[in-house]
């Protein structure tokens, strides 16, 4: 999703300029563009002693930022930094942070948890970095996200936003990722600057790596976070199962979320005590060099630095087509196979959806995992797009995902669950009404350039990659 939607940036930054009225520019802000610092010399980022000891959810932390969309337009919103205490795969406790924006005509009763597909086992791509004024866009999927998230400020929801992969920035384990957004459902509940209500009401959303979060948060959610509010769960795209999607991108034009995926899953607050002792047994010099890559760099650069190359090529890892097999690997990819386990089944009305020739995530896993969940009395809504690929798809089903958001937070989601197939590939600008025309209009233009099932991406993938600010 995010490699193809690298062509729209461009794009965006016009779209945010033409919609004022919706978020208005503020002034630039006094200080410079140095005093943004990353996530590894920020000390905001950094708990304090003793944070152990205090719940999941707990706020260490708390700041006001300057937010602006893509680094460089500010928006007139409240925006604010939560440090949040959540938990590592082992159960031990982590640190990390969710950057909420609220609008000036913010709903207290509810809120969204919008998970941004930032893909990168590199600390420098959290969203929460991205989201400052004056912070270098490294992360060209959370940017282009941002009208997304624009949507949801427009129709009066505060929305929150995590940096759902922990401080070490783990791509890949969902169990940490779904914790992660959980916990900061918690904390953003518990800031009392917000006002809130006492017990607001919450729905979660995620597309593509941002679904990975969002669908464990949902299969976590009535055991680890069963007090929460929860109305509702959007996630698209769903990398579901982690072996499937690592055969269908393996040797393709997104086969550089597989090397990323690897060190994620190394990481320490993710599986890094039992894999990354034999990862750093069978790889190789020049595999090494690729996993450097993926721990220091953003998606771009990541997809460019393995480009149509296979993790089971013996110039990468020397295990060769074993590596899959391997136990421990086995063991890692079951552990985060969603609907495996009945007890993780989400309780809250589910909207889940998936283009049926998505060419990055294979549909027929997401379907699997629907079918699952709906044997295990699930409330879940199933779209099929019949046209389009795994980025337009995004795009495309803009309008029934907010639609399903506002009649969950009504409670008027329909029972039990259902499927369906939208055969069209063309937004409706007025979809959502004239407030939200020109923002829509914009991810119009991004469909144009990303062309039907997304060819443009296929014919010219490398062109689409480049493209910058």
């Amino acid at each position: 999703m995010a490699l193809s939607l690298a062509r729209m940036v461009r794009l965006a930054l016009v779209g945010l300029m033409a919609f004022m009225p919706i978020a208005s520019a503020l002034p630039a802000p006094q200080a410079p563009r140095s005093t943004v610092q990353p996530p590894d010399t920020d000390p905001f980022y950094q708990p304090p002693a003793g944070f152990a000891s205090t719940a999941p959810g707990t706020i260490l932390n708390q700041r006001s930022i300057n937010a602006a969309f893509f680094g460089l337009v500010p928006v007139d919103v409240d925006a604010y930094q939560l440090l949040y205490r959540t938990t590592a795969v082992n159960g031990s406790a982590i640190a990390t942070v969710t950057t909420v924006f609220k609008p000036k005509n913010a709903k207290l009763d509810r809120f969204v948890s919008f998970a941004t597909a930032y893909d990168s086992s590199a600390t420098k791509c959290q969203p929460s970095y991205g989201y400052q004024l004056g912070a270098p866009q490294d992360s060209l999927i959370a940017s282009v996200e941002q009208l997304i998230i624009e949507i949801y400020l427009a129709l009066g929801y505060t929305v929150a936003s995590p940096d759902y992969e922990g401080p070490d920035a783990a791509f890949g384990p969902g169990r940490l990722a779904g914790m992660g957004v959980l916990d900061g459902i918690r904390a953003v509940k518990s800031f009392k600057t917000l006002s809130l209500t006492d017990n607001p009401m919450v729905v979660g959303i995620g597309y593509s790596g941002g679904a990975i979060a969002t669908g464990w948060a949902a299969s976590l959610q009535p055991k680890y976070a069963s007090e929460l509010n929860i109305k509702g769960w959007v996630q698209g795209g769903t990398p579901s199962n982690l072996t499937g999607t690592m055969y269908q991108i393996d040797d393709t034009a997104f086969s550089g979320f597989l090397p990323t995926a690897i060190a994620g899953l190394s990481k320490p607050s993710a599986y890094g005590a039992e894999l990354a002792p034999l990862i750093s047994k069978i790889i190789t010099a020049d595999g090494q060099k690729i996993l450097d890559t993926a721990t220091s760099e953003c998606s771009t650069t990541d997809l460019l630095a393995f480009f149509e190359r296979s993790i089971f090529d013996t110039s990468f890892q020397t295990m060769g087509e074993a590596f899959i097999f391997e136990p421990i690997v086995q063991s890692v990819f079951k552990q985060n196979t969603m609907a495996v386990n009945k007890d993780e089944t989400p309780t809250a009305p589910t909207f889940v959806y998936h283009a049926k020739y998505d060419e990055v995530i294979p549909y027929a896993d997401a379907k699997t995992m629907v079918n699952s969940w709906c044997n295990w009395d699930a409330n879940t809504k199933f779209t099929t797009y019949a046209s389009g690929g795994h980025a337009t798809t995004e795009i495309i089903a803009i309008p029934d995902a907010i639609k399903f958001v506002q009649n969950a937070f009504a409670g008027t989601t329909k029972s039990g669950c259902t499927t369906n197939t939208e055969l069209g590939s063309i937004l409706n600008p007025l979809a959502l009404g004239v407030q939200l025309e020109p923002i829509l209009v914009k991810l119009i233009d991004g469909l144009s350039h990303l062309g039907d099932q997304d060819s443009n991406l296929k014919s010219d993938p490398v062109g689409v990659l480049k493209v910058s600010l």
